[in-house]
């Protein structure tokens, strides 16, 4: 028989250590804020077509040098085409922005100008946050019916911790937070959801099997036994999301730092969080039997 690992043990650890990290997580997002890129705070949007192949290293580094510095520039259909988007709304940013690309030899034109407003930018901001609360809530209902109320609760708890931990992350190193991030914590929202439903799968199952076992056992044993699938998915994401860090750039960066940070809070969740909610609610077999339907007998002759 396999060795049981006893994680269980550390819960009382583990549930302290949870707490510290959200209390500084919801610090970081009270006190520093989080860093909302143009997508929300509004902002110019530049189109420039060029006629080589543009070096969006070196377009950066000339927006650095010319004083634009906060500057995000982008790829844009062909190779030839880019955006730029910064703050300010001045009608000649355009102009400014291809006379200092211009220096460096490069031949450009100004395709379009457009200003995207702050109240754009709350629109995208609030339409995101209640897409975020419409997904938990979904996903609460799921669970609901394929599971138990409980194996729910446990989920959502561990979800908002997920996304909580990440907010705080980046709102302490004060990464853009844009519509790119934003999708990153729907994305780890899905993956959280996923590892937890494997474990609480098997928790289910094993209430069959070991029947003389205590939940606590039964956890143990079950999050053991999904130990190395929890492995393989947690690792062969993280390579994934490591090779975008170091290969995928400036636009992508905020993208894979959620999703790095996500996916660590995430296997620590499935684990520490949504099973010691179950133990918290002591969940037994009986919560997992359908009631039995009793029919009123009529004792009249």
């Amino acid at each position: 028989m396999n060795r049981t690992i006893n994680f269980m043990g550390v819960r009382n650890l583990a549930f302290a250590m949870t707490v510290v990290l959200t209390l500084v997580a919801i610090g970081a997002v009270a006190f520093k804020g989080l860093n909302f890129g143009l997508d929300f705070t509004g902002g110019t949007q530049i189109e420039l077509g060029y006629e080589q192949p543009a070096d969006l290293g070196k377009v950066r580094e000339q927006l650095a040098a010319g004083g634009f510095g906060d500057a995000v520039v982008q790829s844009f259909g062909a190779t030839t085409d880019i955006v730029v988007r910064m703050q300010g709304d001045d009608p000649e940013l355009g102009n400014k922005v291809a006379a200092v690309l211009q220096k460096g030899g490069d031949q450009l034109v100004v395709k379009k100008v457009e200003f995207v407003g702050p109240q754009v930018g709350e629109e995208l901001r609030d339409q995101g946050g209640l897409g975020m609360l419409l997904a938990l809530g979904g996903i609460m209902l799921y669970l609901a019916f394929r599971f138990q109320w409980k194996f729910a609760l446990g989920a959502i708890v561990s979800l908002v911790h997920d996304v909580i931990v990440t907010l705080g992350v980046l709102a302490l190193f004060q990464i853009t937070f844009d519509l790119t991030v934003l999708a990153a914590l729907l994305a780890i929202i899905g993956y959280s959801l996923n590892d937890t439903i494997v474990v609480f799968d098997r928790v289910r199952e094993n209430f069959r099997v070991l029947r003389k076992a205590t939940l606590i056992e039964n956890i143990n044993i079950s999050t053991t036994q999904t130990l190395l699938r929890t492995l393989a998915t947690s690792i062969s994401t993280l390579l994934a999301i490591g090779a975008l860090l170091m290969f995928a750039g400036d636009n992508l960066f905020g993208f894979s730092f959620a999703l790095f940070i996500g996916v660590f809070a995430g296997t620590y969740s499935s684990v520490y969080i949504a099973n010691v909610v179950l133990i918290w609610l002591n969940l037994s077999v009986d919560d997992l039997i359908p009631p039995v339907a009793t029919e009123e007998v009529d004792e009249r002759p």
